[in-house]
């Protein structure tokens, strides 16, 4: 059998927390991801790629027996990536939505997010006071898609867009752009060391992230498969605690079994 032109080997389905997972091995897992995303992935002072997906697609590369190479692809060129077969996944805390699920699969979430609006602590301190002002988002992101429909509600200036939270930041900063949306965890991560800066209201829009795949992959399958067992081992609940420093909340998809997304 092969996955995006790579030889894989089957392998003997494997007892794992009690349950039989059917796995198979492959030489290795490429994975494309939006590099200084905060605290998914990003590189350490050392130059490694680490953060939470980073963590989590090494633990179910294990369960699959395979090795990973990630590479750093800007946000809106991950969905082009995993479909044409270039990466085999994509991480960068990606949205299930049911517009992507027309063109992609997902494995199932394993966190629960929102939209942020983040500015300078002396800036605007709600959307409110965005009237009139510029606001930052990351091209082809969630935060990208709210602001464009909500921008008539809000009256922004102009949507400037970013690839990535680095740059944005620095014109944040600056001053060349009022506000940054985008999702909540990363930005509170992000400025919980940078007093200028504030996380200055949270946007509710029920996201939840997973890692995406080709249309109907066999390997979305399979991870969604790995992805039972290190819930109910707890080891997503590590990974929780490890980045954000709290366990997650009991009701979770962190720490749910939930099954694979469809449009069904």
């Amino acid at each position: 059998m092969f996955w995006n032109g790579v030889r894989v080997a089957a392998v003997t389905a494997t007892l794992l927390a009690g349950s039989a997972l059917a796995a198979a091995a492959q030489e290795k897992l490429t994975v494309g991801a939006n590099i200084g995303n905060v605290p998914w992935e990003f590189q350490d002072d050392s130059g490694n790629f680490v953060g939470f997906e980073i963590d989590l697609v090494a633990a179910v590369a294990e369960r699959l027996g395979a090795e990973v190479e990630t590479v750093n692809i800007p946000f809106n060129g991950l969905f082009s990536a995993v479909q044409s077969g270039r990466i085999d996944i994509a991480t960068s805390s990606i949205t299930i939505t049911d517009e992507r699920l027309q063109s992609v699969s997902f494995a199932q979430p394993y966190y629960d997010s929102d939209q942020s609006l983040t500015a300078l602590a002396t800036g605007p301190k709600s959307l409110a006071e965005m009237k009139g002002k510029v606001v930052g988002v990351d091209t082809g992101s969630t935060g990208d898609m709210w602001a464009t429909e909500h921008q008539g509600q809000y009256e922004f200036a102009e949507i400037r867009r970013y690839e990535g939270l680095a740059p944005a930041m620095l014109d944040l900063t600056a001053g060349r752009i009022d506000g940054y949306i985008s999702d909540i965890p990363a930005l509170q991560y992000y400025v919980k060391d940078k007093p200028e800066l504030a996380v200055v209201e949270r946007i509710p829009t029920g996201e939840k992230y997973s890692m995406m795949f080709a249309k109907d992959a066999e390997l979305a399958t399979q991870v969604n498969a790995v992805l039972d067992d290190l819930k109910t081992e707890g080891v997503l609940a590590q990974l929780h605690e490890k980045w954000f420093g709290v366990a997650p909340d009991a009701s979770s998809s962190t720490v749910t079994v939930l099954p694979m997304p469809s449009l069904d």
